[in-house]
């Protein structure tokens, strides 16, 4: 999600890829002990890009050459946009109430590392599950790789950091939103964020 999304297609106008994810921000009080735990020469992402992927939904494209306002707004699947019907799904979930988790402990997918999460994760879980079922009943459905909690750090191979994140223990923090995000061209945009 960290990587510049735009197709090129010879003799046709690029095209800039929406992502649409749903996720959870830790709170700079769990965020910025990480930050100081890591390797001072280590190439992080920005800290505010940091978050726990509930639901990854995938690209919408919206033609760059369109008007500002209509190229902010994805391409929807069906009728309306798609933006529209995720954050209404979203908003017609019922809570769960907040629970704890925190950053701990480390790993890698490819080059990409990340720090794990601990804690509630039975509720994590149900709140990830309850978000992608319900998108999925709604006409948005995701993959269906196992979920593994994470928080990724960096997209670049980095053994120090491999090894910083593998000795962290962070504090407990409560999950008390979630919210639906909007990559586009490497920004990320939170659209509306939900009570658990």
């Amino acid at each position: 999600m960290g990587r510049r999304a735009v197709r090129r297609r010879p003799g046709r106008a690029r095209v800039v890829l929406t992502r649409l994810f749903v996720a959870v921000y830790p709170p700079p009080s769990a965020l910025d002990p990480l930050r100081a735990a890591l390797p001072p020469s280590s190439r992080l992402t920005p800290l505010e890009k940091w978050h726990l992927t509930l639901v990854f939904l995938g690209t919408v494209a919206a033609p760059s050459n369109a008007a500002p306002a209509e190229a902010a707004a994805p391409a929807a699947p069906s009728r309306g946009a798609a933006v529209e019907q995720v954050a209404a799904i979203l908003g017609d979930l019922p809570p769960l109430g907040s629970f704890e988790v925190r950053l701990s402990g480390g790993g890698r997918f490819g080059s990409a590392c990340w720090a794990g999460v601990d804690g509630e994760l039975a509720a994590l879980s149900e709140l990830r599950e309850g978000v992608r079922d319900a998108l999925t009943l709604g006409g948005f459905p995701s993959d269906d790789r196992p979920f593994h909690p994470h928080l990724t750090v960096s997209y670049h191979p980095d053994a120090a950091l491999r090894q910083a994140l593998a000795g962290y223990s962070g504090q407990p923090w409560p999950v008390t939103e979630y919210s639906l995000v909007r990559s586009v061209d490497g920004r990320y945009e939170r659209l509306g964020t939900w009570a658990v």
